[in-house]
C-alpha cells in the first residue's frame, strides 16, 4: 500500500480533538532549495501513514506502531532556545490508538521515550509557531524505545544536529535531518511492540551552494560478544530486552538505504563520506565530533 495521508484515517482516543492538528503543514522538501524528498519505503507493499506536524513530518509504519522515518527542517538563524520542555506526551488523534506505541510500553521500566525529531530542532520562527513545534514533538508517533543508558555515544548522537548546523553556518544556516529506527523483523518483542536495536540519521545541507549529505547509525544492540546467556542474565519474565550501550557511527548514506529499504532520493549521490573504504572500515566509529567526515 502506498503512503496515505493521516486525514483519511479513522481517529483514535486519548489525544484530544481531531481538529487540533489539521493546520499542520509538515516537512518542506524544498526547504534547502534543491529538493530533498520525504523518505518513504521503496517497497509498494509496505503501508505507511504520513503525519505532518510543525516543521516536521512522521512517516508511520502502522504494522510496527512506530515511525519508519521522520524529516525535520531546521532554520539555525531562527531557533528559539528558551521554549520550556514540559514532557506532555500524547497520542496522535489522527490515528487509532492500536496503531501507535503509547505510554504502556514505557511505563515502569528502563526504556526512554527516544525523540526521533529532537525537541529543539523544529523550534524556530515566531514564538507561537516555535511553541507549537515544541509541543508537536511530544506525540508518541515521534518516539521509539531506547535504552536509558547515558554515555558518550548517546551524547554524540544527540549533539550531531548542532555540530552539523555549526558546519552549515559557513554556507547556509539551514539543515534538513531525516531520522528513524531500523525496523528489522528480528527486533525483540516487548509489550506488543518490537524494540529497534539500531537508529539512523541522514543530514542534508548546502555546501558551497551544492546539496551535500552525511549519515549516521546509533547501535543499542546488547553485547553478545561474551555469550548470549551472560548478556541476558538476570532478565526476568516481562522485562524489556537487555539493550546495550550506545555506539555511534558515521556510515555511507547508501548503507542506510540498504538497512531501511527507504528511498532517500538524491542524498546517496551527494554523500561527503568517501565510498572507497574497505567493507570492514565503511562504518567509522565516532568517539568525538573530530571524527566526523565532512569532505572526501
Amino acid at each position: 500500500m502506498s503512503p496515505s495521508d493521516a486525514s483519511a484515517t479513522e481517529g483514535g482516543s486519548g489525544a484530544g480533538p481531531r481538529s487540533s492538528l489539521t493546520s499542520r503543514t509538515g516537512y518542506d522538501q524544498l526547504f534547502l532549495g534543491p529538493p530533498v524528498p520525504l523518505p518513504v519505503p521503496s517497497r509498494p507493499d509496505v503501508e505507511t501513514v504520513i503525519l505532518p506536524y510543525t516543521h516536521f513530518t512522521v512517516v508511520l509504519r502502522p504494522d510496527r506502531r512506530l515511525a519508519a522515518a521522520t524529516a525535520v527542517c531546521i532554520d539555525g538563524a531562527r531557533l528559539l532556545d528558551d521554549v520550556p520542555r514540559e514532557d506532555n506526551w500524547r497520542l496522535d488523534p489522527r490515528l487509532p490508538e492500536e496503531r501507535q506505541t503509547g505510554n504502556a510500553v514505557y511505563a515502569n521500566n528502563s526504556l526512554d521515550r527516544g525523540h526521533l525529531v529532537r525537541r529543539l530542532d523544529p523550534v524556530w520562527g515566531d514564538r507561537p509557531e516555535a511553541v507549537q513545534a515544541n509541543d508537536d514533538t511530544f506525540h508518541f508517533t515521534n518516539a521509539a524505545p531506547q535504552a536509558d543508558v547515558f554515555n558518550q555515544g548517546k551524547l554524540l548522537w544527540q549533539g550531531l544536529e548542532n555540530y552539523l548546523l555549526d558546519h552549515a553556518a559557513q554556507f547556509d544556516r539551514k539543515l534538513t535531518v531525516l531520522t528513524g529506527p531500523v525496523l528489522h523483523d528480528s527486533d525483540p518483542p516487548y509489550r506488543g511492540v518490537q524494540v529497534p536495536l539500531r537508529f539512523w540519521k541522514v543530514a542534508a545541507f548546502l555546501q558551497g551552494g551544492a546539496l551535500a549529505s552525511t549519515a549516521y547509525v546509533l547501535d543499542q544492540s546488547p553485547d553478545l560478544t561474551r555469550d548470549a546467556d551472560r548478556a541476558f542474565a538476570g532478565a526476568k519474565p516481562g522485562d524489556p530486552p537487555p539493550l546495550g550501550a550506545f555506539r555511534t557511527y558515521q556510515v555511507p548514506v547508501s548503507d542506510v538505504v540498504d538497512l531501511t529499504a527507504l528511498d532517500f532520493g538524491p542524498l546517496p549521490a551527494v554523500d561527503l563520506m568517501p565510498l572507497s573504504r574497505a567493507p570492514e572500515t565503511r562504518w567509522k566509529p565516532l568517539e568525538s565530533y573530530d571524527d566526523v567526515v565532512l569532505g572526501p
